[in-house]
């Protein structure tokens, strides 16, 4: 396999332009071509899916959640393991394999043609809407997990991975509207995993969490999937350990049927891109189930357990049955048997305020705005990063006027959530809807706010937009907002190296995409006018 590379998916990657040796995020070479391979044998698969649809003939749901466990899989920091990438190309292959046998159909002779041998623009395009569906399966498998289904997305997804393969599919005005539609699937994802999840686990209620630790064995938990973390703190009830989440976890805390265990004690640390000190730290085992994974070191890799998407080699990955159950067994015995966390922080913070809660303060929320006592709302989601640039995001909050709420979601939020940020009348300055896939619930805030003052557009609210980006599943939010008719958006802390120079100021012409520049001059752009 060869030893150079390219990947440019992420915000950090190398040069702005494209990681050809090693990925920033830790993964090699090898690792990355068999990804490419991945996409390449899914890609295969979703054409002859598609056209199965096409024939009448039905697609077995095995074969969508292949596909969108695929994809996932291919996320920035998701999975490391060679072994577990080749076994789902060959599983990939068979499947594709089987249904061109059963339709009579030859499979695609080679590969489209190589990264640089077509236009810039049709290639960027392509990257923004296979990023989009990369952010899109990311949200759709987590409902698939809860046992919520959307043929709808399952097609589309399928049927666009068909599109991309195909080297005539070229035109821009063409792939544009596709990257529309893509946000537009976007839009209903996240509808479905919120339901998914409020169906499941109860509307997030207004939650203060912890942070300081205990004197117990733990377990932390990290990632996003809830049904994970619930199965988990069902087989560690009598076992004497507690729970802490880590990252983008930490909205766990806000729903009912989560929190509702008073073994899950409270947060543990900040952002993925800090974990290699707090796991450290943490002392005892740690349990990765979605992508956010930096590559553990040798001082604590044995204390790492992976599942579902996620893998690396060296950590235990614990399967899932065919019921849907896993044996968390390895997990809590490997916690049992080491020391308590040490204390990184005392102290707690508020979130919860999905759209349920926070249109029960809609009425509070409407008086300050007709009192002025909140004149703006910065929407500040996204994604944390390693970037030093990004202290740009603590600084811009701290430098907010006091009239201004700051609405968030994913891990964004560590840059400015423990902040002394205050309150507005009862109303805290920073108001946490819970993971990045939460950003739905901030569009139907600001939906719900613009009807409220019978405005015609939601660009007519007092609403600006000031968000962060690191990997996919933020690019399938930005596709959703963008699809959703929302402008003007700040990206930052750079705009993404996949889009062309004649793609970046389409987007700019037609939607007012911006980067950052610094605080004073933002603050003037975002706030003052």
């Amino acid at each position: 396999m060869s030893d150079k590379m390219f990947c440019n998916q992420c915000q950090e990657t190398a040069g702005g332009k494209g990681c050809t040796v090693k990925g920033v995020c830790g993964k090699s070479a090898e690792v990355a071509n068999r990804q490419d391979d991945l996409i390449y044998a899914t890609e295969v698969l979703s054409t002859v899916t598609t056209q199965c649809r096409a024939e009448g003939i039905g697609v077995e749901p095995d074969l969508d959640h292949m596909i969108t466990r695929n994809l996932f899989m291919t996320i920035t920091n998701a999975n490391f393991d060679l072994k577990a990438l080749g076994r789902a190309v060959d599983e990939t292959d068979k499947a594709a394999e089987e249904l061109y046998k059963m339709l009579g159909a030859p499979l695609p002779a080679e590969k489209p043609a190589p990264r640089g041998s077509i236009n810039a623009d049709v290639q960027s395009l392509r990257d923004l809407i296979l990023y989009g569906l990369k952010g899109l399966a990311a949200y759709l498998y987590h409902a698939n997990q809860l046992g919520y289904e959307s043929p709808e997305a399952d097609s589309f997804i399928q049927s666009t991975l068909a599109k991309l393969i195909d080297e005539d599919e070229v035109d821009i005005e063409k792939l544009t509207a596709l990257a529309l539609e893509t946000g537009k699937h976007g839009v209903e994802v996240m509808a479905l995993l919120d339901k998914a999840n409020t169906k499941t686990f109860g509307d997030p209620e207004v939650t203060t969490v912890k942070l300081g630790v205990g004197n117990r064995p733990g377990i932390l938990i990290s990632g996003h999937d809830f049904n994970d973390l619930k199965q988990l703190l069902e087989q560690t009830k009598d076992a004497g350990v507690d729970v802490y989440t880590h990252g983008e976890m930490l909205p766990a805390h806000y729903y009912p049927e989560l929190k509702k265990y008073p073994h899950l004690v409270g947060n543990y640390g900040n952002a993925w891109w800090q974990q290699k000190a707090e796991f450290k730290s943490f002392n005892g085992a740690i349990l990765l189930t979605t992508n956010c994974l930096v590559p553990p070191d040798k001082s604590y890799i044995d204390r790492v357990f992976t599942t579902g998407a996620v893998g690396f080699d060296g950590c235990v990955h614990i399967d899932e049955a065919d019921d849907g159950s896993k044996d968390f067994t390895p997990l809590i015995e490997c916690a049992k048997a080491c020391p308590p966390p040490t204390e990184l922080e005392t102290g707690s913070i508020v979130g919860g305020f999905a759209h349920t809660q926070a249109l029960k303060f809609a009425d509070k929320i409407i008086d300050a705005v007709k009192s002025g006592a909140i004149k703006k709302f910065v929407v500040m989601a996204g994604c944390d990063g390693r970037m030093k640039s990004r202290q740009y995001y603590a600084d811009f909050a701290r430098a907010l006027p006091k009239d201004t709420v700051i609405l968030t979601a994913g891990c964004a939020k560590y840059k400015y959530i423990k902040l002394p940020l205050g309150d507005i009348g009862g109303i805290p300055r920073v108001l946490d809807a819970g993971q990045c896939n939460d950003s739905y619930s901030l569009v139907l805030i600001a939906l719900a706010l613009r009807d409220t003052f019978k405005l015609d557009d939601v660009n007519e609210l007092p609403v600006a937009y000031n968000i962060a980006w690191y990997e996919q599943k933020a690019v399938i939010v930005l596709l959703a907002l963008l699809y959703l008719g929302v402008k003007n958006i700040h990206l930052g802390p750079t705009l993404p190296a996949f889009l062309s120079p004649n793609v970046a100021s389409l987007l700019v012409k037609t939607f007012g995409i911006g980067t950052i520049s610094n605080v004073e001059d933002d603050l003037k752009t975002m706030i003052e006018t």
